[in-house]
């Protein structure tokens, strides 16, 4: 059982809400600009929880690009990304996630999210719940991605919460590794073979209480 923390926070694709879909139809549409083949599998396994540079350079592997190409390409895959994401709503928010939410903060606790994307407020704001959340650490909060910590122990401190007393919530590896270096107790949510440090399995948090998370 997972002690009760004093904050917790929130990776946001895959675990409030699901964009990964969008993501990979972002990415294969520019790999189809670039005759790069791509598939579903690919994006599963290797794009989950990592950033858009390391992304674009798991597509391209070995490809000549120059940096200035690289970063068009990075820009080009975000305006897929955007177009795709525009169209979301609070029905893309997963079941019980606005419940949840304010389940935790009636509880006394903070709730933050920790997530790598650029592109976070925008989601949240689309999704409406902006409102319940006590701090917002996002791609363009810290230099260090995951799996560095820098990104869940910078939303700690928006809470002021010691990350030692802090619960965060993750879909991806690499996600749960930053959650650890932090010094934070870690909640996966997938498949039990995805991970290999989680202090706490789900395999979702749809339909979830404050006390699924901890028991």
């Amino acid at each position: 059982m997972l002690k009760k923390p004093g904050a917790i926070i929130f990776d946001l694709d895959g675990v409030l809400t699901d964009t990964s879909e969008y993501h990979y139809q972002a990415w294969k549409h520019l790999a189809d600009d670039e005759g790069i083949p791509f598939t579903h599998e690919e994006n599963d396994e290797h794009l989950r929880g990592v950033s858009r540079r390391e992304s674009l350079m798991y597509i391209i592997r070995g490809r000549q690009y120059s940096e200035d190409q690289i970063q068009e390409m990075m820009d080009r895959k975000n305006r897929y990304y955007h177009d795709l994401i525009s169209h979301m709503s609070p029905n893309d928010l997963l079941p019980g996630g606005r419940a949840l939410l304010q389940e935790i903060r009636d509880a006394g606790i903070k709730v933050a999210i920790g997530s790598g994307s650029k592109n976070c407020r925008m989601v949240l704001d689309l999704l409406q719940i902006t409102d319940l959340l006590d701090g917002i650490a996002d791609g363009n909060s810290v230099v260090n991605g995951k799996p560095a910590p820098d990104l869940f122990v910078y939303a700690a401190g928006l809470v002021n919460i010691p990350v030692a007393v802090c619960l965060g919530v993750e879909d991806a590896d690499a996600g749960i590794e930053a959650i650890k270096s932090a010094g934070m107790q870690a909640l996966a949510i997938g498949p039990q073979e995805r991970f290999h440090r989680a202090d706490k399995i789900l395999p979702t948090l749809a339909n979830k209480h404050l006390q699924d998370l901890l028991d």
